[in-house]
This record gives C-alpha cells, sequence and structure tokens, in this order.
C-alpha cells in the first residue's frame, strides 16, 4: 500500500512540473493579449470560456504576439449541425486576413480533426493523398502519414476536445485529446501568431477555453 501511495505521488509531482512554464492566454476577465484583425465577428469572454460569433463571414482572433517555437494548448466545443473551426499558428495577419498553418477541427463526416490545412495558400496538407512529400519545397517529411480509425475518432462531435500544438523548428505535432494526429516537417514558418476561428455561419457559437503556451528554448 505504501508503495502505491509512493508512486501515486510521484505521478502527482512528474505531472505538476510537466505543466511548469505553460502561461495562459486567457485572463478569464477580457481579451487582454488577443485581437480581432477583421471588421466584423464577436467575441466575449463568459466565465472562463471566449465565445466568438459572427453575423457576416469567417474571421479569426489572433494573439498580439508571436511565437517561435512552443507547445499550445487550447480546449475547443463546437456548435451542433454544420460548422467547422480551427486553430491558426505560427500565422501571419493583416486587416480583415489570417493565413498560415492551421490546426483543422472538421465535425463532419470525413472526420479530418486534428489535420493540418495551409489556410490562405497550399490548403490541405495531411490528411491529403495528393500532397506529397517532395511536391513543396518546404515539406520534407510525413511521419503520420496514415488517416487511421484513432485519428478519425479523436475529436468528440458533442464534447469539449483538447487541441495540442508542438512546434520546434521544422518539426510540428497536432493532437487531439491525447491522439497524435499529425506529425511532419516543414518550414515555410519560423514564427507568427497564434489563431482561433470562427467558420462563417451566421448566428452559430463557437467556444474555446483554457488556452495556454509553453515557449520552447
Amino acid at each position: 500500500m505504501r508503495r502505491f501511495f509512493f508512486l501515486a505521488s510521484l505521478l502527482v509531482f512528474f505531472s505538476a512540473a510537466a505543466e511548469e512554464g505553460f502561461v495562459n492566454l486567457f485572463n478569464g476577465k477580457d481579451l487582454t493579449g488577443w485581437e480581432n484583425p477583421y471588421e466584423w465577428g464577436e467575441v466575449s469572454v463568459v466565465g472562463d470560456e471566449v465565445h466568438m460569433n459572427t453575423k457576416k463571414k469567417k474571421f479569426f482572433l489572433c494573439t498580439e504576439k508571436k511565437y517561435k517555437d512552443f507547445i499550445f494548448e487550447v480546449e475547443i466545443k463546437m456548435p451542433e449541425g454544420k460548422s467547422n473551426s480551427g486553430v491558426l499558428f505560427r500565422c501571419m495577419k493583416k486587416k480583415n486576413k489570417a493565413w498560415g498553418y492551421q490546426a483543422e477541427c472538421d465535425p463532419s463526416s470525413r472526420k479530418w480533426s486534428g489535420g493540418l490545412y495551409d489556410e490562405g495558400r497550399r490548403k490541405w496538407m495531411h490528411p491529403d493523398r495528393d500532397f506529397k512529400v517532395g511536391t513543396d519545397e518546404f515539406f520534407t517529411k510525413n511521419l503520420s502519414p496514415e488517416w487511421t480509425e484513432e485519428k478519425k475518432n479523436a475529436f468528440k462531435r458533442h464534447d469539449w476536445n483538447k487541441y495540442r500544438i508542438e512546434c520546434k523548428g521544422s518539426e510540428i505535432k497536432i493532437s487531439i485529446n491525447g491522439v497524435l494526429t499529425t506529425h511532419i516537417f516543414d518550414s515555410k514558418d519560423a514564427d507568427g501568431y497564434i489563431g482561433l476561428q470562427h467558420h462563417g455561419e451566421k448566428g452559430k457559437l463557437y467556444k474555446f477555453k483554457n488556452a495556454k503556451i509553453k515557449e520552447l528554448k
């Protein structure tokens, strides 16, 4: 019994240590550290959640700060019915536009949540049988080529989903609820902003919470 409690204590210790270095990006009060570069889109803070809505079309809520090498985590809950979202990372932005790497949030029947989409540029990078290593000068290696049943079913349609994005040099990893869905090497962008997407369905509420980041040295 003593050994069990000793091991349990060690697990708690190492779990806490693993969380060290993370910084919360939502302060639970307002949108300090974030901006909407679009002339449309409604964003509000409700308790520990950030809610996004629109009466017009797609937009992204972006960080004011750029990040290079990091681990970013956020939880996402999608509205019922037709919807789509994602997390931009190492992205670029200007008035009424944001583009770059996007960790996909796709609750449709194809189940591509956790895939990698290049918003505003190369489009689908993974999963996509037509996007092969060697077709792009930046995309050098895909360590997760098969879109398995485990990956397809990692996303929970009617619940909160935890996304984890890891970037170190040209290495990119995307996980959903603990399942590694994308692992590639691509050197298109070395740093940039982080952005949360509302896909543009009028009146539909997108929810995000527990956004935090750990910058890697």
